[in-house]
C-alpha cells in the first residue's frame, strides 16, 4: 500500500509548482528589458540603461532582504511568500503601462524592495525538509525554477511577436497572483518555531559574521551572482546582432534563454542527488568550473544556432552552483536561523546582481559584447579557485549524521 504524502514533500510539490510559475512569468520579461527599452523608444546608451534597470533593482533587494529574513523567523515564510507574490503581480500589471525608462527604473526598484517569493519558497523548504533529503528538495525547486525559465522566455518571446511586450508584462502579473494563491490555501508550514524576539539587522549580519561556514557562503554567493550577471544586460543585445533582426530578437532570445534552463531541468536533480552523497562543496566545485570554461566557450561561436549549443553546455553545469549554495546554508545554520540566514544569502546575491550589470553594461558600451564574456568567464574560475580554498568542508558529515527534524 502506498504511503501517504508527508508534510513536508506536500508543501515541496506545491512550492514546486508556485516557484515553476513565477520563475517563467519572471523570464517572461526580465530579459527582455533592454528590448523593451527599445520599443519605449529609449536608443542611445541602451546598454548602460539596461544595466541600469538590472542594477536598481537587486540594490533594493539587497538592502531590504535582512528586514524580511527577520520577519520570516518572527511570524514565518509563508507570510513572506504571500506578501512577495501580490506585490510582484502589482508590479507586473503596473510595468504594462509604462511609456518612458524613469517609470520602468521607479517599478524594478519597487520589484526589488517587495520581491522574495522564490526565497522565501528554498528558506521554507530548507527548514521544513529533513535533513538528509535537503540536496533533494533544494535541486526540485532549482529544476522548478529552470523549468520556468525554460518556459518563460520562449512563452515571453511569443507573446512579444504575436502581441507585443506590454502584454507580456500583464501576463506575468496574471500568473503571479495564480502561484501565490496556491500558496495560500495549500501550503502549511507546520513545524515552524517563532523567534523569541525579531533580532535587528546589525544582530544578524553580526552574526553571520562570527559563523565562518556562513559567512564564506554568503561571500562566494555573492562572488557568483556579480559574475554571471555581468554577461545579462548585453546578451539579448548581442543575441540581436547574431539574429540580424530586432522583429525577431524576443523569439530567439527567448530560445537561447530556455537552453540553459533545459539542461538545468534535466540535470539540476542528478546534482542535487549527488550532493546529498558526496557534499555540497564537491558540487559547488565542478558547477563553477563548468560554468567558468562553459562562459569563455561562448566566444568564439558567431553563428546564434552555435552559440546557443554551447549555451545549454554551459547550463549542464552552472545549474548545480546556487543550489549548492543554498545546501551549504543550511549546513551552516539552525532552524531558528535559516529565515535570517537565507535573508543574508539573499542579500549577497542581490548585491552580486547589482554590480555585475554596471560593470557589464559599461564594458558593453566602451569596448564589445566579447569582453565581457572574457570577464564572466576569468571571474568564474576565480570564485572556482576560492571555493576549492575556502568552502566549508564540513558538509558531507552533516548529511550523513542528521536527522530527521
Amino acid at each position: 500500500m502506498r504511503q501517504p504524502m508527508e508534510g513536508w514533500q506536500r508543501n515541496l510539490w506545491i512550492l514546486w509548482i508556485g516557484c515553476f510559475v513565477t520563475s517563467a512569468s519572471f523570464s517572461m520579461v526580465i530579459p527582455f528589458l533592454p528590448l523593451f527599452l527599445l520599443q519605449i523608444g529609449v536608443t542611445h546608451d541602451t546598454e548602460v540603461w539596461s544595466g541600469l534597470l538590472y542594477s536598481c533593482s537587486f540594490l533594493a533587494g539587497a538592502l531590504v532582504s535582512p528586514f524580511w529574513g527577520s520577519l520570516a523567523d518572527k511570524y514565518g515564510r509563508k507570510p513572506m511568500i504571500i506578501r512577495s507574490g501580490f506585490s510582484l503581480c502589482l508590479i507586473y500589471i503596473l510595468t504594462s503601462f509604462v511609456t518612458s525608462p524613469y517609470e520602468l527604473l521607479g517599478l524594478r526598484t519597487l520589484q526589488g524592495l517587495l520581491a522574495g517569493y522564490i526565497p522565501g519558497a528554498i528558506a521554507l523548504v530548507g527548514t521544513n525538509t529533513p535533513e538528509h533529503r535537503v540536496g533533494y528538495a533544494l535541486a526540485a525547486i532549482s529544476t522548478a525554477t529552470a523549468s520556468g525559465g525554460i518556459m518563460g522566455p520562449l512563452l515571453g518571446g511569443i507573446i512579444a511577436r504575436v502581441l507585443d511586450n506590454r502584454v507580456a508584462f500583464g501576463s506575468a502579473g496574471v500568473l503571479v497572483f495564480l502561484s501565490t494563491l496556491l500558496v495560500v490555501f495549500l501550503v502549511r508550514e507546520d513545524h515552524f518555531v517563532p523567534a523569541k524576539t525579531r533580532s535587528s539587522v546589525y544582530a544578524a549580519v553580526a552574526t553571520a559574521v562570527h559563523n565562518r561556514p556562513l559567512f564564506t557562503t554568503l561571500s562566494l554567493t555573492a562572488l557568483v551572482s556579480f559574475s554571471i550577471m555581468t554577461i545579462e544586460p548585453v546578451l539579448p543585445l548581442y543575441i540581436v546582432q547574431l539574429g540580424g533582426s530586432l522583429k525577431n530578437a524576443s523569439f530567439l532570445a527567448g530560445i537561447i534563454f530556455s537552453l540553459s534552463g533545459v539542461a538545468s531541468a534535466i540535470f539540476a536533480p542528478r546534482w542535487g542527488g549527488w550532493a546529498d552523497r558526496v557534499g555540497f562543496r564537491r558540487v559547488l566545485i565542478i558547477g563553477l568550473l563548468g560554468g567558468g570554461i562553459g562562459s569563455l566557450a561562448q566566444i568564439p561561436f558567431h553563428n546564434i544556432w552555435a552559440f546557443a549549443v554551447v549555451r545549454f553546455l554551459y547550463g549542464i553545469f552552472f545549474c548545480a552552483v546556487f543550489p549548492a549554495l543554498n545546501g551549504l546554508v543550511v549546513r551552516a545554520t539552525a532552524p531558528d536561523f535559516r529565515g535570517r540566514a537565507f535573508g543574508l544569502n539573499q542579500t549577497a546575491n542581490q548585491v552580486g546582481n547589482m554590480l555585475g550589470p554596471m560593470i557589464g553594461g559599461a564594458l558593453g558600451a566602451a569596448y564589445s559584447v566579447h569582453s565581457v564574456f572574457w570577464v564572466t568567464g576569468l571571474l568564474l574560475l576565480a570564485t572556482t579557485s576560492l571555493a576549492y580554498v575556502a568552502a566549508p568542508r564540513a558538509d558531507l558529515t552533516l548529511a550523513a549524521t542528521a536527522t530527521i527534524e
